[in-house]
């Protein structure tokens, strides 16, 4: 057995040698034993990262995300968008690099800007496709993680966003009640022929959806809408918009705003608590003819389903269509005398009985 005693130290660069001086003789042999330690490393440092790994659907990059990067077993990182990208199952169909920061003690360098209607954030979603719903569903989904936006994302193309929640919290974007705001303030912006799917918006936003030409809407959720869920401003006669599946709460004026031309369709949807499902736009400068088509929705605690202009040659075309008293079967459809911009339209009536509402007031079922 050796004896052991503390001495100096002293290395050896020609013989790669630790030698022990002021006590026994002891030579540790370094460059003998160094693969072994380079082995055990490596093996300490796998087991942590494996320990570490982001379970499915957790948040593994995005901007500024200083978390941990490798998923588990059997998932794969996704990029959603610049802010967030998530652990899904399975290999991603398209692979996009997404930038991260590790250091603790970095500071963003992002440039800053004190406002920004012109500053928009643009996504680009792997092409999927998406099964439409096939009913309605009246619980808000639970959302897969959240993400807060500094500024409007653009979308062109598809983006799924795998039920995560994107608001605009903390930024010009974040709910203003019912003052008046815009496109900039929007959590996304649809380029004409866009598409987007499984979303959740958070309350905090202004605008939720902002569709610049005809766009698809599919099973996209509202949390909490502030001024109005969604905006569309198609330009065509024979541009459509199609709306398939999802909900939004607490709407205190409209869901829809229609402002462009064209038709609306909306089915397989649930509104609760709110003012207007659907409002053709009763003032703006550019006076179209707007129509929409309503079926398979369940309404509940609202004032009106659908607001439409006569005098501008606007129509609504309405089939099961349930509600809860709220609103009543006559006020499922409400004409409008449409005004120059400026002026507030001046309500007509509501029910069957006007051409421009296209149902029976009889046949509204409940929910």
């Amino acid at each position: 057995m050796s004896n052991w005693y503390f001495g100096i130290l002293a290395f050896d660069k020609r013989e790669g040698y630790i030698n022990v001086q002021n006590g026994p003789v002891l030579s540790l042999n370094v460059m003998a034993i160094l693969p072994a330690i380079s082995l055990v490393s490596v093996v300490l440092y796998l087991s942590g990262n494996a320990l570490a790994a982001v379970p499915l659907y957790g948040q593994c990059g995005g901007a500024n995300w200083t978390g941990e990067t490798t998923c588990v077993s059997g998932a794969t990182c996704s990029y959603s968008n610049e802010y967030y990208s998530q652990c899904v199952a399975g290999s991603a169909t398209t692979t996009r690099a997404t930038t991260t920061s590790r250091s603790s003690t970095s500071t963003s360098t992002r440039p800053t800007t004190t406002s920004t209607r012109a500053s928009t954030t643009t996504t680009s979603a792997p092409t999927a496709t998406i099964p439409p719903p096939a009913g309605i569903t009246t619980v808000l989904p639970a959302s897969a993680g959240y993400t807060a936006l500094p500024t409007a994302s653009i979308i062109s193309g598809h983006f799924d966003g795998r039920m995560v929640k994107y608001d605009r919290k903390g930024s010009s974007g974040a709910c203003q009640e019912q003052d008046e705001t815009g496109e900039a303030e929007a959590v996304f912006i649809l380029q004409s022929g866009a598409s987007i799917s499984n979303v959740i918006i958070g309350k905090d936003q202004a605008e939720g959806i902002h569709c610049r030409g005809p766009c698809n809407v599919t099973n996209v959720w509202w949390e909490d809408v502030c001024e109005d869920a969604i905006t569309i401003k198609q330009t065509g006669s024979g541009d459509v918009t199609y709306i398939n599946g999802g909900g939004a709460f607490n709407a205190e004026d409209k869901v829809v705003q229609h402002n462009g031309a064209g038709r609306v369709s909306i089915s397989n949807f649930f509104a609760s608590s709110f003012g207007k499902l659907y409002r053709a736009c009763g003032n703006c400068d550019e006076r179209y003819a707007r129509h929409v088509t309503i079926s398979n929705v369940c309404l509940r605690g609202g004032k009106e389903g659908v607001g439409i202009n006569s005098n501008f040659g606007d129509t609504a075309t309405l089939s099961n269509v349930k509600t809860d008293g709220k609103p009543s079967g006559s006020n499922v459809c409400c004409t409008y005398e449409g005004v120059a911009s400026g002026s507030e339209p001046d309500k007509i009536g509501c029910g069957d009985g006007y051409d421009a509402c296209s149902y029976t007031a009889s046949s509204v079922g409940s929910c």
